[in-house]
């Protein structure tokens, strides 16, 4: 166990001043600690996460169903990190979009989701699993110029609080479909942050986000005991091997207060 003031401490000594942090013990003992967990960041792609628990609680509805096909248009088109399944004239499944989305961090599989659900959906999907400021208003751009997005109202916002309460819904089945949400975390292609600094045997289903300006990463950690947590940190760090590093340091010294 560890409590706020000692979480901050790791944070700083880590190289991750000033992060926003939530951690929280999923069994028993419950316990939780944070570190400014409603700041402000921008969230990147960490805004994925309520738009495939929207998806999950549609398809659970009945109205959407994993197995439609939806049209890439060039209008959703941007850059990834990775090269992208999702090109111009490609029909795909709802399941292959989410999947791209959580596994790949695909903007195009995201922005075409975007489309689908319509933006303004997204965060009341979400506010039953407790989420308070969190929002969807445009569509991702993985380089300059930013994808041409008339709908767009501002920012998309989603603190590390609300991150961790919308993993801690999938970590405890409260989400439609958390099961498949959790399958495509676990799958995560990037794993050069916190992942970085846990033991053999954890597993880490996660998502991270990052710009030129922020880098995050949070998830659903799980030992090989079976002891589970939410792990959310976010930093107004830009991007970069040297603060991936920092992230693996901070999760590294993490570790021993959780076993």
């Amino acid at each position: 166990m560890i409590v706020s003031r000692e979480l901050d401490a790791l944070a700083a000594r880590s190289g991750l001043p000033g992060a926003s942090i939530a951690l929280e013990a999923l069994g028993l003992p419950a316990w939780q600690a944070s570190v400014s967990p409603e700041r402000p960041l921008y969230p990147a792609s960490m805004i994925k996460l309520p738009i495939a628990v929207a998806l999950a609680t549609r398809c659970a509805g009945g109205d959407l169903g994993w197995e439609d096909r939806v049209l890439v248009e060039a209008a959703n088109l941007t850059a990834n990190d990775a090269p992208s399944p999702m090109v111009e004239g490609y029909r795909a499944t709802l399941e292959e979009l989410l999947r791209a989305m959580l596994s790949a961090s695909d903007n195009v599989a995201t922005n075409v989701l975007i489309d689908v659900l319509g933006r303004e959906t997204i965060a009341p999907a979400c506010a039953p699993f407790g989420l308070r400021a969190t929002a969807v208003r445009r569509k991702l751009s993985g380089s300059d110029p930013l994808i041409d997005d008339p709908a767009a109202t501002g920012r998309n916002a989603l603190p590390a609080a609300d991150a961790a309460l919308l993993l801690r819904a999938i970590a405890l089945a409260a989400v439609p479909a958390a099961g498949r949400i959790y399958d495509a975390l676990r799958a995560q292609h990037w794993n050069d942050k916190l992942s970085r600094g846990l033991r053999g045997g954890d597993e880490f289903a996660h998502k991270t986000g990052e710009t030129s300006q922020v880098s995050h990463d949070g998830g659903i950690l799980t030992l090989p005991g079976g002891a589970r947590f939410v792990l959310v940190v976010y930093t107004a760090l830009p991007s970069c091997p040297e603060t991936d590093a920092k992230f693996a340091g901070f999760a590294s010294a993490v570790r021993p207060y959780l076993d």
